[in-house]
């Protein structure tokens, strides 16, 4: 695959476009996995600039991924949502898969919110489940598929950047009251990035289990890794719409169609969850 580069002022330029489009100056970016595309309809005071017309902006070509930022208010608070993102399994490298994150970084936003759909490795996790991501295996990047690999811009982060707090211990303790006083069962566990599009093979699922991972999918490790890198505070969340297959020659198979299915379930109580992480908002900032 060819390698993208991008320069500072690339991601610079970007951000003057979003900002000449938008009268918000937001400081939490949040990511829509999957299926959840419907929690940007709920903005307030939008502005909608599709990724076509912003420079240099990846497009997804993935069902389900509407391809546009969505800037306005919720819960008081002032946020730039990604409605879709873009996957390396589609051809991207992993600076275009990161791009916007960058962008954001340039825009002036100080947290991302990821959000997935993913596969449940761990046995007790079941469909319709949201977990919190305490940590995540990075396949891709640790195979040598890492947006930070090339020349490092000192103005963009450090050459070594340290990973052992990458999602924010605040922000989580957070999610967890918020999903306690909520009656919302929220599940923890590691995510583990893989580059897809092929669902896993039931010895890649042992595997994976073997490793310590609970869940796993096609994005998300490598969009926090470069936001930790700029220096933001990272929140993650996996919704859980599928049940990994371990045994071999079984009935049931896994599809695009149950991911997108199983998330008309898992909407509305990730959209519960993330308004009341943003209405809560004053707790860590």
């Amino acid at each position: 695959m060819k390698k993208k580069q991008f320069s500072r002022q690339d991601f610079q330029n970007a951000a003057d476009f979003i900002a000449r489009n938008t009268r918000h100056r937001p400081k939490i970016g949040l990511v829509l996995g999957s299926g959840f595309g419907e929690f940007a309809e709920a903005i307030e005071d939008a502005d909608i600039i599709p990724y076509a017309e912003i420079p240099h902006f990846p497009r997804s070509t993935v069902e389900g991924h509407k391809g546009r930022l969505v800037i306005g208010r919720m819960e008081g608070q002032t946020i730039m949502i990604m409605q879709g993102r873009v996957h390396f399994y589609e051809g991207f490298s992993m600076e275009e898969v990161t791009f916007p994150v960058r962008v954001m970084q340039a825009f002036g936003v100080e947290t991302l919110i990821l959000t997935n759909a993913a596969g449940g490795l761990n046995p007790e996790f079941r469909a319709g489940d949201i977990m919190m991501i305490e940590d995540q295996i990075n396949l891709l990047g640790l195979v040598g598929n890492n947006p930070l690999m090339g020349p490092n811009d000192p103005a963009l982060g450090p050459r070594f950047p340290d990973m052992s707090t990458l999602y924010d211990r605040r922000m989580r303790e957070l999610a967890a009251n918020v999903a306690a006083e909520t009656g919302l069962t929220l599940r923890r566990g590691v995510y583990v990035g893989l580059s897809g599009p092929a669902f896993e093979t039931p010895a890649e699922v042992r595997m994976l289990r073997a490793l310590g991972a609970d869940a796993t999918g096609m994005s998300t490790t490598n969009e926090s890794l470069v936001a930790r890198h700029g220096g933001m505070r990272v929140l993650g969340f996996s919704g859980i719409t599928n049940e990994a297959i371990a045994a071999i020659d079984t009935p049931r198979v896994t599809s695009h169609e149950e991911v997108l299915e199983t998330g008309k379930v898992l909407v509305p109580r990730m959209i519960s969850l993330l308004r009341g992480i943003l209405g809560r908002w004053h707790e860590v900032v």
